[in-house]
Parts: C-alpha cells; sequence; structure tokens
C-alpha cells in the first residue's frame, strides 16, 4: 500500500506529483494493465517470448555501442 502524507505548507499538486512517482515505482501501472484483460497460456506465452527477444536485442545494441565507443578511444601511452 502506497502512503503519501501531505507535509505543512505543502502544495497538493506536489504530493500528488510525489505519489504518481512511488505508483510508477512500484509498478502498480503496469499490473494493472496486465491484468485488465484475460490473455490465453499460448498467447502469454507468445508475449513473454516476444518481449525476452526485445531486451536481448536492446542489451546486443547496448553492447555494441559500448564496444565502439571504446574501440574509438585512444588506450594509455
Amino acid at each position: 500500500m502506497i502512503l503519501v502524507t501531505v507535509r505543512e505548507n505543502e502544495p497538493f499538486e506536489k504530493a500528488l506529483r510525489r505519489f504518481r512517482r512511488k505508483v510508477e515505482r512500484e509498478g502498480i501501472r503496469k499490473d494493472i494493465k496486465k491484468n485488465s484483460f484475460y490473455l490465453k497460456p499460448g498467447e502469454k506465452r507468445r508475449l513473454k517470448q516476444r518481449l525476452a527477444e526485445k531486451r536481448r536485442r536492446k542489451a546486443s545494441r547496448r553492447a555494441a555501442r559500448r564496444a565502439a565507443r571504446n574501440k574509438s578511444r585512444p588506450g594509455p601511452r
């Protein structure tokens, strides 16, 4: 359960912003969105595989970028 206390003389908007940040960090919106409709077990498995592939591609792009960046830097003398 998320609890945000409004401090004395604090604007409501600022407290609301803190609340939204906490909700986002906890992953509550993602969980609600995920459970808002039924997925068949096969669909869930395919979705999970697609997301894993997406993460792998992203990680390989990052690694390639890092390697290119390190390659272009001059070494120690």
